[in-house]
C-alpha cells in the first residue's frame, strides 16, 4: 500500500493550519485552525473489505510534572508514551481518500462527538484525557485533534498517520473507544498497512 498526504512531504514538518495549537507571535500558545489533513492510500491488496486509520504521536511525556511550567523544561531522557490524535475504523472499501478539514475544521472546545460518521466510525483521540476536569475543554474528544506538543520539550514530536487494509468489512468495538482498543481489535485482520510522518514542535528554540 502507499499513503500520501497532502500539505507537507513525508518526514517534514507539519504546516500550523493542521495543529491543534501553534507558537505565537508573543508568548507560548495559541490555538491553532486545527484542520484535518487530505489524505488518500492506493495500491489495495485483494480482499480488502475496509480500512482503519490511526494518527499517534509516540514522543509525549510519561509525566506531566514539568509540562508547559516557566523555568522548566522536559527533558529527552523522559520515558515518552503514545497520544492517538485521529481513530478511524469502518472505513469502507470504497473510500480511499478523506478530503481535507472533512474530520476536522477548527478547535472545538469540549470535543466533537465520537461514533458513525459519513466516513467510517471514529473513536476517541486522547484529548480526552487531556482536558478531563477541565470545565471550559473537558469532554469527548472524537475523530481528529492536530499536534499541540509542550511547548517547553526538549525533542520534536513525530506524528505517525497509518492506514490499515482489512479483511472484514467491520469491527465491533464498544463506543466510545479508544487507539489502544482499535489496534487491539484489528489484530489478525490486516491484509497491509501504509504511514506517512510529519514533525511538529511548539518549542521555539528548536
Amino acid at each position: 500500500m502507499k499513503l500520501s498526504i497532502t500539505g507537507w512531504e513525508d518526514g517534514a514538518p507539519i504546516p500550523a493550519k493542521f495543529a491543534f495549537g501553534k507558537i505565537p507571535a508573543e508568548g507560548r500558545f495559541e490555538t491553532s485552525d486545527n484542520i484535518s489533513p487530505a489524505i488518500s492510500w492506493s495500491d489495495i491488496p485483494e480482499g480488502t473489505k475496509s480500512f482503519a486509520l490511526i494518527c499517534h504521536d509516540p514522543d509525549v511525556p510519561s509525566s506531566g510534572e514539568d509540562v508547559n511550567i516557566e523555568g522548566k523544561q522536559v527533558p529527552a531522557s523522559l520515558p515518552r508514551v503514545d497520544f492517538y490524535h485521529w481513530v478511524l475504523v469502518n472505513i469502507p472499501a470504497s473510500i480511499t481518500k478523506l478530503e481535507e478539514g472533512v474530520a476536522s475544521n477548527g478547535v472545538t472546545p469540549k470535543g466533537k462527538m465520537p461514533g458513525a460518521k459519513q466516513y467510517g466510525t471514529a473513536g476517541l483521540n486522547n484529548y480526552t484525557d487531556w482536558f478531563a476536569g477541565d470545565t471550559d475543554m473537558g469532554g469527548d474528544y472524537g475523530d481528529y485533534d492536530g499536534p499541540c506538543p509542550p511547548w517547553n520539550d526538549s525533542i520534536i514530536h513525530h506524528y505517525h498517520f497509518t492506514v490499515y487494509a482489512l479483511d472484514t468489512d467491520k469491527i465491533d468495538l464498544p463506543e466510545p473507544f479508544t487507539g489502544p482498543d482499535a489496534l487491539a481489535a484489528i489484530e489478525g485482520h490486516v491484509l497491509d498497512k501504509a504511514s506517512y510522518m510529519g514533525t511538529y514542535t511548539m518549542n521555539r528554540d528548536l
